[in-house]
């Protein structure tokens, strides 16, 4: 059923195919059909960030930027819901075209510049939400806030998220916003963590609870920069670390049509990248803080891939467009098939 659903949504461009999917998908989780139209992955519960989850397969962010379909997402399978990235203020982002696929790679190219209808604007759409699972909500900058006073902005996300969230993502890491990646390193990764930090400690005091915080990171970096991003988060006191983001790489797509068209680059051509990252982080946290993959997950088992090189989580985006909800089942069966240890 979705594979002919695909066939007709891939002859629109891919935005409009892309907003009119989140409309069905939102439309069919108000009326409660979306469960009914897919086979549910099998039940398998894991406990992350202090969060229990009904299966480690989640939704990455970016799919639903408003939080316009949440308990649609919810109802195919997910074991968890990321939404976002959203900024204090509404912005429309990046001009059109901005979403390119490549198909003969099972990728997809996007350069959408954080566009979404502001943090109140999702709040609202939280609200309205049945969802009772584990919801995280990606924060980020707004396009015109100097990257100096980029910590003004995450902060008045955090405080606005905070009592909505399972837990928060500080996105650092998408190509998409002038200068954001700069945040990943050195004294800006540090001063953006310290005041998370100490804005999370007053937020669990009045609200009550500690909200869990990760960070997403680019899949290209050094392996001495993601140690030291490691070592960063570690001394902070975050929580979780997702990685990772798209790619400005073009490894895998030469010479594809729109292989050369700026923005981040995501789906199967950055799998083993990101594959690295996690293997990467894993040895320098030894346990001590847990990875969520994300990055090129186009079959079951390269969900599994992720969890055996270190990974507790992992979240799915351009190939949940290109498989549909099968791949949510694929991945679950995979993770459950591994060795324990």
């Amino acid at each position: 059923m979705y594979n002919l659903a695909r066939q007709l949504l891939f002859k629109l461009s891919p935005e409009t195919s892309h907003d009119l999917s989140l409309d069905l998908i939102g439309a069919g989780g108000r009326l409660g059909l979306n469960g009914l139209l897919t086979k549910q992955p099998a039940r398998l519960p894991v406990t992350v960030m202090g969060l229990s989850f009904d299966n480690p397969v989640g939704l990455a962010a970016g799919l639903d930027k408003n939080g316009a379909a949440i308990d649609g997402f919810a109802q195919l399978g997910f074991g968890f819901v990321e939404i976002g990235t959203v900024t204090p203020r509404p912005q429309p982002g990046n001009p059109k075209p901005r979403i390119f696929r490549l198909p003969e790679a099972t990728a997809i190219i996007n350069r959408m510049g954080f566009n979404n209808l502001g943090v109140d604007n999702l709040l609202d759409r939280v609200r309205a939400s049945q969802y009772k699972g584990v919801l995280g909500i990606n924060i980020g900058k707004n396009f015109d806030t100097p990257v100096e006073r980029a910590v003004d902005d995450y902060l008045i996300c955090l405080d606005k998220v905070y009592a909505h969230a399972s837990y928060i993502t500080v996105n650092v890491s998408s190509p998409n916003t002038p200068g954001l990646r700069s945040l990943q390193f050195g004294e800006s990764l540090k001063q953006l963590l310290d005041a998370l930090a100490q804005r999370r400690e007053v937020l669990a005091v009045q609200h009550g609870k500690r909200v869990p915080v990760a960070i997403k990171i680019a899949p290209d970096m050094s392996d001495e920069e993601t140690v030291q991003v490691a070592q960063a988060l570690l001394a902070s006191g975050m929580d979780a670390v997702i990685a990772t983001n798209t790619t400005l790489s073009r490894e895998g797509v030469e010479g594809l049509a729109h292989g050369d068209e700026a923005g981040g680059l995501s789906g199967a051509p950055v799998r083993e990248k990101s594959t690295h990252i996690v293997k990467v982080l894993a040895g320098e946290l030894a346990g001590r803080m847990p990875i969520i993959a994300a990055g090129g997950i186009t079959e079951g088992k390269h969900a599994a891939q992720k969890i055996a090189a270190g990974a507790s989580l992992v979240q799915i985006y351009s190939g949940f467009i290109y498989k549909g909800p099968a791949l949510i089942r694929e991945a679950v069966d995979a993770i459950a098939a591994l060795p324990r240890t």
